[in-house]
């Protein structure tokens, strides 16, 4: 698929960072892969100058973005003229943004906007939600803000659904993935940042769940099984919503004290590397190991090396 033509963009300097908890980083890792640029130019891992993670803070979402995009060479360097990208945030939840459940609207029309500048024929945007769609577009701010922006937002159809072949599957051999996401040339995964009851946070790789069909809720046990279907569609860029945090009771959540107020985005090519990169916002114990992240990294999902993650840090 086009939209799997990922970009590997390492650093050539080591960039100051953010620490990762211990025990989270593995032994072993992908090797490091080369890529397109907008050009179609080969980058390798040498000779590219954009870290493989950026972390902004102190922001407002537009803000927050713009950073990011400048330390990444811009929304071109994701998106050709011509594309059909989807973008998909976290729209789960009938909740309010600052009850922090889903993506922050603001960001989502930014990202929209970014898109369409850069060229996009088409930015499409859904996501199938735990709670009654209509409600969870509404109250989310979602629909308003990304429509207003230029995209194309539509609820989930059942129909839509078709099966995959989960080619390295160990536990699960297909799933139902939504239609829409497999035909866009490229995806922007925009989670928020939460806590989760079972997983313990809830970001890139877990938001990739509402693209699934199917009784989602056998994925939950084991985490090996999300493993199994995501190695199949990973984004072409992940941009990590955490304005606001919900530190308690998530996924779903519903009280303000639950939440943290953060003003930080992290950006990467890397689906894994961000997800492991933005465990610093949870405030985790030292020894706290994410077991569906390690399975991810044992896996091979990670498309960089991370025991040295090339993580650029920027306070606005």
């Amino acid at each position: 698929m086009k939209r799997r033509e990922l970009l590997k963009v390492i650093g050539s300097t080591v960039i100051a960072g953010v620490a990762l908890p211990a025990g989270i980083l593995l032994g072993q890792s992908a090797n490091a892969l080369n890529a397109t640029d907008s050009a179609g130019s080969i980058l390798s891992a040498s000779s590219s100058i954009f870290p493989d993670v950026v972390w902004v803070e102190n922001g407002e979402p537009e803000q927050l973005l713009a950073a990011a995009l400048k330390e990444m060479g811009g929304m071109s360097r994701f998106v050709s003229k011509g594309d059909v990208v989807v973008v998909k945030p976290n729209i789960g939840w009938d909740r309010s943004p600052e009850q922090a459940a889903n993506t922050n609207p603001k960001l989502i029309a930014e990202i929209v906007k970014e898109v369409l500048k850069a060229g996009a024929k088409k930015v499409k945007v859904f996501d199938r939600t735990c709670n009654n769609p209509r409600r969870c577009y509404e109250n989310s701010g979602i629909r308003q803000s990304a429509e207003d922006a230029g995209a194309e937002v539509t609820n989930t159809d059942d129909s839509r659904f078709v099966k995959v072949e989960l080619k390295k599957g160990e536990i699960l051999k297909e799933w139902s993935i939504y239609k829409d996401y497999l035909e866009a040339d490229k995806v922007i995964n925009v989670p928020i940042a939460k806590n989760h009851g079972l997983s313990t946070v809830t970001l890139g790789l877990k938001n990739l769940m509402g693209v699934m069909g199917g009784q989602r809720g056998e994925i939950h046990s084991p985490f090996n099984k999300l493993i199994d279907i995501v190695e199949e569609i990973l984004p072409t860029l992940t941009i990590i919503d955490a304005y606001r945090v919900l530190m308690k009771n998530g996924p779903q959540g519903g009280e303000l004290n639950d939440v943290k107020l953060a003003k930080t985005l992290l950006m990467s090519p890397c689906t894994l590397a961000a997800d492991m990169s933005a465990l610093p916002l949870f405030e985790l114990p030292a020894d706290k190991k994410i077991e569906y992240l390690q399975k991810a990294a044992e896996r091979g999902l990670n498309k960089i090396d991370l025991k040295s993650i090339n993580l650029k840090k920027v306070v606005l």
